[in-house]
């Protein structure tokens, strides 16, 4: 039983509030060019913003100021001043707050604004009222942003212990079939998709290493002439988890804050809590999702926390990769 009122009337509500950010993102991308979209708008608490943020930016808050009459809330999410927080309705007093929503209007921004790859808009609930941690999300809603050439767009929905719901939806048409995500039921990495991830300057080789270290413990040295596995690197970690639903994908880990702790200066951009906003609903349909240490994620509701992450198509696949991941890690003294 979830904490939440009246979950499913508020995943409908969440669900109209994605898809008018995603029209509006899509109309702007029509509109607009690569240049006019990719362009530096300034800096925020959790990430760079680029101009393509402030069309979702400005849907997210009007649409939520309505939701808020109906559930008072804490809402987390970039582009609402220096610490990303706003109450909803604006006075409303702590002891108030109903939910505390936590959402990310565009996953993969960058990906998106150079119509290379689709984003998303993320966006997890916990009964309020504050503080609250990955751990407390009871209801997730995730919906595609296409590419301008790309006509279909999926929605994913979950409420914590209901098991998770998909639609496909046709922008031209504004038809909506049934989605049937299911995670890979493979008992091998071999011949499929594996990553971690290394989407940016600074550590990249030494993730390769454990990239490659780990997958030969599993599948032994590579052959002449053979492709034993395969990787994306999708810069969305929404993307990320969508991949793993969908079967696409048997193994993730996002290990990068584990090396960033010790960059002089300050660490450089890794996956923080909105980023994984919506691993409910992988888990819903049976992914594996836990931090680097191999426990449940319980990171708090903000947007500057860094969080390691891995995903693992079904148990099988853990128990496959985890000792490896695990030991390579504490080799090098990533854990303790």
């Amino acid at each position: 039983m979830t904490g939440v009122r009246d979950a499913e009337a508020l995943v409908a509500r969440i669900r109209g509030v994605h898809e008018a950010i995603r029209d509006e993102v899509v109309a702007a991308c029509e509109r607009q060019s690569i240049d006019e979209l990719s362009a530096v708008v300034g800096d925020d608490a959790g990430d760079t913003l680029f101009a393509v943020d402030r069309v979702s930016e400005s849907v997210l808050l009007a649409r939520f100021e309505e939701l808020a009459r109906d559930w008072p809330c804490l809402l987390v999410a970039e582009g609402l001043g220096t610490d990303g927080r706003r109450v909803l309705p604006e006075g409303t007093r702590p002891r108030h707050i109903e939910i505390v929503v936590i959402v990310d209007p565009i996953d993969g921004t960058r990906g998106l604004m150079y119509q290379k790859r689709p984003g998303w808009i993320l966006t997890g609930v916990a009964a309020g009222p504050p503080p609250r941690t990955l751990a407390d999300i009871e209801l997730a809603v995730q919906t595609e942003i296409p590419l301008v050439k790309q006509h279909l767009s999926d929605e994913l929905w979950a409420v914590r212990g209901q098991g998770a719901s998909a639609l496909r939806a046709n922008r031209l048409t504004r038809q909506m079939v049934p989605l049937d995500l299911r995670p890979s039921a493979a008992t091998t990495i071999a011949h499929g998709f594996a990553t971690i991830a290394r989407f940016f300057p600074g550590n990249r080789a030494r993730l390769a290493e454990i990239d490659d270290e780990v997958v030969e413990s599993v599948l032994g040295p590579p052959q002449p002439g053979k492709a034993q596995l395969f990787e994306d690197q999708y810069i969305s970690t929404g993307g990320q988890l969508y991949e793993l639903m969908a079967g696409h994908d048997r193994f993730i880990a996002d290990l990068r804050p584990l090396f960033e702790r010790a960059r002089p200066g300050g660490t450089a951009l890794c996956c923080h809590p909105y980023d994984l906003c919506t691993e409910l609903i992988a888990r819903e349909l049976g992914v594996v999702v836990t931090g680097a240490d191999g426990r449940p994620l319980a990171v708090p509701l903000d947007l500057t926390s860094d969080v390691s992450w891995v995903g693992y198509a079904n148990t099988s696949i853990r128990n496959i990769i985890e000792p490896h991941l695990r030991e390579s890690l504490r080799r090098r003294g990533l854990l303790g």
